[in-house]
């Protein structure tokens, strides 16, 4: 049943009048250095923030050897975080509605050199429309608008009439196993809604991730003997151009793959770090390049890995000294396929209404090719999966920043389509 006109506008108050505190506690989160491995500080303040609404309060560790033996599990490094999960439950006194997830992530991507930025990368500093901070857009405006959605309801004496959870993970930057843990955690609902920075559209389709280095040895000689060695970091050089042509191929391969074939270059491969050798006189006898690769939805990381090993193995074998001395490919991290929204769920149709009452134009999906943990419970769960969040600038990149009135629209949104989709009751006193 679609919302009646004055609970409608009644929303759209609450949003308003709760937004001075909505951005102060995004500022709060942004200025916690939360990258990877130092998440708990963060986690402990939303399960303090959760606990104070009276929800529920859950908090678990990641299962490696369930996570290691499912098909979406990603791969462990030594530098995957071992920061908490945290989940806030809300039963209602009655089950009418429709159950919901709304999950974000707090562990935010390195910030960078601190000289590239106007300010202090975990400022939160607020210039016109604009927050500043490395994760502001991505994406602690959507883990604080998950609580503030829920407050606009019940600050008007309102509640979901079903049972909501509010899901804080990490690991979304790196491999996506803080989601994959909420699933073999057994939760689930009838809808999973992540407010990721997608500039106030829906996400139709999204690509997997294969994050993986490549391992190449030299034989380390004086440079004025140059010619008796092998230098490591030139062939290293020679993998990256045969790693080249795997994107290429891969790109040309998106001929009849809807929602990708229209897209200029939708497989990227980047060449994320590159560390090798000692000694600057000195040939250098290793190096180490990681790289992060997407891949079609329908494509399994098994499938992609194989090819990528298989191709470089047979480069290095043509490679006059790869030959005697092959790279190892070693996968890392993101080991995810990616997911296609399908159209026509109910889910979708009460957001495109939510939508529009905010924002007052009808609503736009749209493919990305960035990892989104919405393949969890598309995949996984087998539940319709909505990404969709505030406009922002410079994710992942220098003055990243979060655009305030889209975080207040999109709060109004998430608002509105927890009312319609769950119900409302009265909140018990």
């Amino acid at each position: 049943m679609t919302l009646d006109a004055d609970l409608r506008e009644r929303i759209i108050k609450a949003v308003e009048d709760g937004f001075d505190a909505q951005t102060a506690f995004t500022q709060k989160l942004v200025q916690n250095p939360s990258v990877r491995g130092h998440e708990h500080s963060i986690q402990d303040l939303l399960f303090r923030e959760l606990q104070g609404r009276g929800y529920v309060m859950d908090r678990f560790d990641m299962d490696r050897t369930a996570i290691e033996a499912h098909p979406g599990g990603s791969k462990f490094s030594d530098d995957h975080s071992d920061a908490p999960i945290v989940v806030g439950i809300h039963r209602p006194r009655e089950e009418k509605g429709r159950s919901l997830i709304l999950q974000s992530h707090l562990d935010v991507v390195p910030e960078g050199l601190h000289d590239m930025w106007s300010d202090a990368p975990f400022s939160g500093k607020i210039d016109g429309d604009w927050m500043y901070g490395r994760g502001s857009g991505d994406m602690k405006a959507g883990a604080a608008a998950n609580l503030f959605a829920l407050d606009a309801l019940r600050s008007l004496g309102l509640q979901p009439a079903a049972t909501v959870y509010v899901q804080s993970v990490v690991e979304e930057e790196s491999t996506g196993n803080g989601a994959l843990q909420t699933f073999l955690q057994g939760y689930t609902a009838d809808a999973a809604f992540i407010p990721e920075p997608e500039e106030e559209m829906l996400v139709r389709a999204n690509l997997g991730v294969l994050w993986f280095q490549v391992q190449v040895r030299g034989v380390p000689v004086h440079v004025r003997e140059m010619g008796e060695g092998a230098n490591a970091i030139d062939a290293a050089y020679r993998i990256v151009a045969a790693l080249r042509e795997i994107e290429e191929d891969w790109n040309k391969d998106k001929a009849g793959r809807p929602h990708f074939e229209n897209e200029a270059h939708p497989i990227n491969l980047n060449i994320g770090k590159i560390e090798g050798g000692d000694w600057a006189s000195s040939v250098p006898s290793w190096c180490n390049v990681d790289c992060r690769i997407g891949i079609y939805p329908g494509v399994s990381a098994e499938e992609a890995a194989k090819e990528i090993t298989d191709r470089v193995k047979a480069y290095a074998e043509a490679d006059a000294f790869l030959a005697n001395n092959p790279p190892q490919v070693v996968f890392n991290g993101f080991y995810a396929e990616g997911y296609v929204l399908d159209e026509g769920s109910e889910a979708e149709a009460v957001l495109g209404r939510a939508h529009e009452a905010a924002i007052g134009a009808p609503m736009k999906s749209f493919m990305t090719a960035g990892y989104l943990d919405n393949r969890v419970y598309a995949l996984y769960n087998q539940i319709p999966s909505l990404c969709y969040g505030p406009k922002s600038r410079n994710i992942h990149g220098i003055d990243e920043c979060v655009s305030l009135s889209s975080v207040k629209k999109i709060t109004t949104t998430m608002a509105l389509f927890i009312a319609e989709w769950c119900g409302t009751e009265a909140v018990e006193r």
